[in-house]
């Protein structure tokens, strides 16, 4: 287990920003085991990350926040601010150094303090504060905190290294049985790292989104480049793995020569269906779908999630030929329109020939009636 965060809260600034009410910053002091830093914050601060905590977690944090002043204000007495700041300071350190665990592995603890995600804890524990992070608002499918963003990446760097890791297995498998079982642990994870990657773009355009349409920067232009930069890499690397577990050679169970296809020998079929057992000819009603390269290797859990991307990959197709007929549409009722606009300028164009004809044709009659 990781050592506990010492938090210290050393003294308290005035803020004078121009045009606003003065307020009281509390310079919060983090020493971590390999770097120190100071957060500030002012009560307003506190007060949201205890109402935070205590929706959160079922207790209320093991100590009390100090309550608010309706008579005085730490702008004006020295005397509230020192006694605000040592409460306020007590009340960290209880959280920090408290044996149960469950207010600081939230994910508003750690934003609170701009401390990083812990990657000792469990992934229940991480999938736990991924949960909480979605009661509280960002539940759509795509990580929509900047926190849990970087929580959901790293979900996903760990699926990516357990494909990794079961395809190395595979690789060193001697029987069939073990070669199946680690082929379809690498496949579930790499379905698993797909769905999880998606929902990290999905919560970068919305970033990008909110950016553009409130024009407050949740996260600056550099970070955003950054992330995208995490996510190629990220997806090189799914894409590299997805290709090495469909072509990997797999072991046979004689002399240890390499089978491209792994195809099940006659023993393993006979242990399977027993010696007498045939397959009726023809067509079958109510008999299972013949697996796929995708398929062949997942349990029920990653085909579900197999089919979910498919259909969310099916979605943004339907997407792109919406906007293409679109397209369409819009051309033709342009061209619609200049054939309106051409056909218009032949009607003036034949009435104008018209009356030139009428009058070449009294010109003709006045010319006869002079000769």
């Amino acid at each position: 287990m990781a050592p506990p965060v010492e938090i210290t809260i050393p003294s308290a600034s005035l803020s004078n920003t121009p045009n606003e009410k003065p307020f009281t910053l509390y310079n919060i002091t983090l020493r971590l085991p390999l770097r120190s830093f100071v957060v500030q914050k002012r009560y307003s601060d506190f007060l949201d990350l205890h109402k935070s905590l205590a929706s959160l977690v079922a207790d209320a944090p093991p100590e009390p926040l100090p309550g608010k002043s309706w008579f005085k204000s730490t702008a004006s007495s020295p005397e509230l601010t020192e006694t605000r700041r040592v409460a306020l300071e007590k009340y960290l350190r209880a959280i920090a150094e408290n044996p149960d665990r469950r207010w600081r592995d939230t994910s508003v603890w750690r934003q609170f303090l701009n401390l990083p995600s812990s990657s000792a804890g469990s992934s229940s524990s991480v999938r736990g504060n991924l949960e909480a992070s979605y009661q509280r608002g960002f539940g759509n499918g795509a990580a929509m905190d900047p926190q849990v963003w970087l929580d959901v990446h790293r979900e996903m760097k760990e699926h990516l290294k357990e494909a990794r890791l079961f395809l190395g297995k595979r690789d060193g498998a001697t029987t069939a049985q073990a070669q199946y079982e680690m082929g379809a642990k690498a496949k579930s994870a790499l379905v698993k790292s797909g769905t999880l990657l998606g929902n990290l773009e999905e919560g970068l355009k919305a970033f990008a989104e909110e950016e553009r349409r409130s024009g407050r920067h949740k996260l600056g232009e550099g970070e955003l480049r950054r992330r995208r930069d995490l996510l190629s890499s990220a997806r090189t690397e799914k894409d590299g793995l997805e290709k090495l577990n469909l072509s990997l050679a797999v072991k046979s169970h004689g002399n240890g020569s390499i089978v491209g296809n792994a195809k099940a020998t006659p023993q393993d079929k006979a242990d399977l269906f027993g010696l007498n057992v045939s397959r009726p000819p023809g067509r079958v009603l109510g008999a299972p779908v013949p697996e796929t390269d995708k398929t062949r290797e997942l349990d029920h859990e990653g085909v579900l999630q197999l089919q979910k991307q498919i259909m969310q990959d099916q979605d943004l197709d339907v997407e792109e030929l919406t906007k293409i007929v679109r397209r369409q549409k819009e051309m033709g009722l342009a061209i619609h329109s200049e054939l309106e606009l051409q056909n218009e300028m032949l009607v003036r164009v034949d009435e104008d020939a018209t009356r030139v004809k009428r009058k070449i044709d009294i010109a003709k009659n006045r010319a006869a009636k002079i000769s």
